[in-house]
């Protein structure tokens, strides 16, 4: 009797976590996209679903509509969680969420990942009102405004996209629309970027164009919405460096010019003077006239004296 008691409590024991495993408590999914959620339409983006060190299997739903793109995956793909799409279109954007299978069960799923298409309307435009500086722990207004009549709009901040201001439609015209959002309060040590989208309503997760980048930044910092202010100081610097180097290059050239210009007509003021000296000295054509009295000449060697007196 003891020994039967002590097998069915081991086997009670090995048991126990196989069943717990199998009522379904085993770690939710993780699902992300890369290389972002926001992708531009014809662009490559693969979701990745990840579960435990043991997962045979992994599932891709979208809510609320069927994908047919995740019948297409490659098998192979699949078992490693990986859903590519080569080229993404409106039809692919959605709500998404994934599982895997382990320990003969399927886990639970993931957190929902909101997959976005953008371009699909012109840019809207971003603005800071009254002005994109901004006393240091302050708020400031941002207006995002379209040329389309839109009913929603996305306030983006680069870097921390995973919670974007969504806002309806607060303003609205015939052929326009706009939204005003608040942010804030703006750290003296950081700059924020931001962009907006515009989107109907009817198609959440199909978004505009995004707008130019805005910089917010401190009183004490100068504000360029498409650069950094580093960036434009340089810039400005580098512009004037470059200014200053080519005119003293240009004056160096014009010096050097100059300085042979007249270098020439010096020489050939010389070369002038000494051919018309020399053309006084020795006229054209002249022949040196010979001495007259020979024999004056003679005599004005001492040889020539000696040899007379002999003769």
């Amino acid at each position: 009797m003891i020994p039967i008691l002590t097998v069915l409590v081991c086997l009670g024991l090995s048991l126990g976590p196989r069943t717990h495993v199998q009522a379904g408590i085993l770690p939710k999914a993780t699902l992300w996209a890369e290389p972002d959620r926001v992708i531009t339409w014809g662009s490559p983006v693969t979701l990745r679903c990840q579960g435990n060190l043991e997962a045979r299997e992994y599932r891709l739903y979208r809510e609320r509509k069927s994908a047919s793109w995740i019948t297409l995956v490659r098998p192979e793909l699949v078992k490693k969680g990986q859903f590519p799409i080569p080229s993404i279109t409106w039809e692919d954007a959605g709500r998404y969420r994934c599982q895997y299978y382990s320990h003969s069960w399927w886990s639970e799923l993931s957190d929902p990942l909101e997959l976005v298409v953008t371009g699909a309307y012109s840019k809207p435009t971003l603005s800071a009102l009254p002005s994109p500086v901004v006393a240091s722990g302050g708020n400031v207004t941002l207006q995002c405004d379209s040329q389309v009549a839109f009913d929603g709009f996305i306030l983006y901040k680069e870097g921390e996209d995973e919670h974007p201001q969504r806002l309806n439609c607060q303003s609205h015209a015939r052929g326009w629309s706009r939204a005003v959002f608040s942010v804030g309060p703006v750290s003296p040590s950081r700059r924020w970027s931001y962009r907006c989208y515009s989107y109907d309503s009817h198609s959440p997760y199909v978004w505009s164009l995004p707008s130019d980048v805005l910089e917010l930044g401190p009183e004490d910092q100068s504000l360029n919405p498409t650069g950094s202010d580093s960036q434009r100081g340089l810039g400005r610097h580098l512009g004037v460096v470059t200014s200053v180097l080519v005119a003293f290059v240009l004056l160096l050239f014009l010096l050097l010019l100059l300085f042979l210009v007249l270098r020439h007509r010096r020489q050939g003021k010389r070369w002038t003077s000494a051919q018309r000296k020399a053309d006084f000295q020795h006229p054209a054509g002249a022949v040196e006239p010979e001495p007259r009295d020979r024999g004056l000449q003679r005599r004005s060697s001492p040889a020539a004296d000696t040899q007379e007196e002999n003769l």
